[in-house]
């Protein structure tokens, strides 16, 4: 089996749109349904979510090599989900200005010195929604500002502690699971 990429025309889009049709739509999100010839040939719907914002998380590190982790209970899984600070910020606004004020408002935190440290897409399959993860360093406390809808829980442990909880499993958050692991490869690369 060969290492090297295959060659191919990235920017071809196999798929045809015949129709698309706006579904449900909200403040945050809008859901559309395509009706769409697939890349075999075949027609289909494809259901794709389009989001309002984009989606941000912070690692924030202080010099002793500690992190904070944010615990809500989420409510599209029914479940309790530790994750780093993050949140949404409107596309038409820088995104590290949103990145700022969600670290300020979910944990209190300030800090001098931002690193965007990943790029990625939560599930490329369903929905458009586009995350940057920063990493946030030279910190400093302020006052803890959540939004109405948030009951949060704060928690400051070693980054090394919340990366063996994304290796058992016990960190699911795919933006969580993304900038903790990226996070703790960048700090290392400093030092080595």
């Amino acid at each position: 089996m060969s290492s090297s990429k295959p060659q191919l025309d990235e920017n071809h889009n196999p798929w045809q749109v015949l129709s698309t049709e706006v579904k449900y739509h909200n403040p945050w999100i809008s859901v559309r349904e395509d009706q769409v010839v697939n890349p075999g040939g075949g027609r289909g719907i494809y259901g794709v979510v389009s989001m309002k914002n984009k989606a941000l998380g912070i690692v924030p590190v202080d010099a002793e090599g500690n992190t904070w982790l944010v615990g809500q209970y989420r409510y599209p899984l029914n479940e309790y989900s530790w994750e780093i600070p993050m949140g949404g910020g409107p596309v038409e606004l820088d995104i590290l200005e949103s990145a700022q004020r969600e670290l300020r408002e979910e944990t209190g935190l300030l800090a001098r010195r931002w690193t965007n440290i990943a790029r990625l897409h939560t599930s490329n399959s369903v929905t458009d929604e586009e995350g940057f993860v920063f990493l946030a360093e030279d910190l400093e406390h302020g006052e803890v500002e959540p939004e109405e809808t948030e009951d949060l829980r704060i928690w400051k442990l070693p980054l090394t502690e919340a990366v063996r909880m994304v290796m058992n499993n016990q960190i699911t958050d795919a933006v969580s699971v993304a900038g903790l692991l990226k996070a703790e490869k960048v700090l290392a690369s400093r030092v080595s």
